[in-house]
């Protein structure tokens, strides 16, 4: 098929389009054999800990000591480095066939200023996916954080092919003071390892045009105070933060092989996190083709060469139905807040039955939870976003935007 975007790079919006494929469950934190291990291999937090960056690594020894040298190079709001022991970084070896722990070792040895941790494991085939390795690193970040009385320290994500800005971790934690409880982070590639193939690189470029103006158009249409334009699409792996009492608040990383970060996004929705995709938080992340799990960046590079070759565009969802569902959600929320009535007229909009929603409007608490029962309704009955050309869908946001 040539629909080659999906949730795992580019809802801004949980359920106006595909949701991830893996059935999802939220669950408490997991405490067995792994993460036992873990903890056991990890010296106590220290009390000035304010914010823990975890990185899952599978046999990430080549791109580590960038991807660390980056993090001991941040800087705080006013240019200077970050007082010792403010922040720590985990990194989880998990089954790895290479030097991934010994060089994260030299780089301590390194940087010694930098509290910087390594733990080994060797995970059952089972749960040998990025999906359990993250959840490992935040479920212990987060009880890290818990520990020395910070609910509101930042549990901070990146992958070990990763270089984030020097600014990232108080970019993160000026979005946090501003009433974020979880922040999604830009996220570019390097352009030079995408030279091979500039195709690739061109649609690449215009898919995040399509994603961007996607999302100023919503915002136009349904804003959200907690996330105002400028603003951005992503929230995954690469750069994903969150606060420790949201992540205890909505259970934990769904357990899932991958996706997960898309997961956990769509599960702080549900329970109404403010959530904020901040311009300021940026990282840059490889651009490789073979890359360490079943459905990431590198598997959406290789749908858009495949695409190349068949002489093939990419799919994407209509902005015009997207537009006639957000201004739907915009009025949907003002009844649930109590500023407007329900009628027939906004349960058409919503190709749902009057009945149905009012239902439905009497049993989901927060807001995130109903829209979220709203999309899956609308699905049951057959009812989906159409799918049409990149380029026809940019020539109808353009349009749109003009006329919003």
């Amino acid at each position: 098929m040539n629909h080659a975007t999906p949730a795992r790079f580019h809802i801004s919006q949980a359920g106006t389009g595909a949701a991830p494929a893996l059935a999802v469950a939220e669950a408490a934190p997991l405490r067995d054999d792994a993460a036992t291990s873990l903890r056991a291999q990890l010296p106590p937090p220290h009390r000035a800990l304010q914010a823990c960056v975890i990185i899952p690594a599978k046999d990430e020894a080549a791109g580590l000591p960038a991807t660390l040298a980056a993090l001991a190079a941040q800087l705080d709001r006013h240019g200077q480095p970050w007082p010792v022991n403010s922040f720590e970084i985990i990194v989880l070896a998990n089954n790895c066939h290479d030097a991934t722990a010994e060089v994260v070792r030299a780089q301590a040895r390194r940087y010694p200023q930098l509290s910087l941790h390594v733990a080994e494991l060797c995970l059952p085939p089972a749960q040998a996916h990025v999906g359990r390795a993250r959840r490992l690193l935040m479920d212990e970040a987060g009880a890290r954080l818990e520990l020395v009385g910070q609910p509101a320290g930042l549990i901070l994500s990146t992958d070990a092919d990763t270089q984030v800005a020097p600014n990232w971790l108080a970019a993160n934690l000026a979005a946090v003071a501003a009433g974020a409880e979880a922040v999604g982070g830009r996220i570019l590639t390097l352009a030079d390892e995408l030279n091979v193939c500039p195709t690739v690189r061109r649609t690449q470029l215009r898919d995040a045009a399509y994603h961007l103006l996607r999302a100023q158009l919503e915002s136009r249409l349904d804003p959200d105070p907690a996330d105002p334009w400028p603003r951005h699409h992503q929230h995954f792996g690469a750069s994903l933060a969150l606060t420790a009492r949201a992540y205890r608040r909505v259970g934990g990383l769904p357990d899932v092989r991958y996706l997960e970060d898309e997961a956990l996004w769509q599960a702080l929705r549900r329970h109404d996190v403010p959530l904020r995709h901040c311009p300021a938080v940026r990282v840059v992340t490889s651009g490789r083709h073979e890359g360490r799990v079943e459905v990431g960046l590198s598997w959406q590079l290789r749908q858009w060469a495949t695409l190349h070759q068949q002489q093939a565009e990419p799919l994407v969802e209509c902005p015009a139905q997207l537009a006639a569902l957000w201004r739907a959600r915009r009025q949907l929320r003002a009844v649930w807040a109590g500023r407007a009535t329900l009628d027939a007229a906004l349960a058409q909009a919503l190709r749902i039955g009057l009945p149905e929603l009012t239902a439905l409007l009497g049993q989901a608490a927060p807001f995130g939870q109903l829209w979220e029962d709203v999309l899956a309704a609308r699905r049951a009955a057959g009812d989906t976003i159409a799918l049409q050309p990149l380029s026809l869908a940019l020539a109808g946001l353009r349009l749109l935007l003009a006329r919003a």
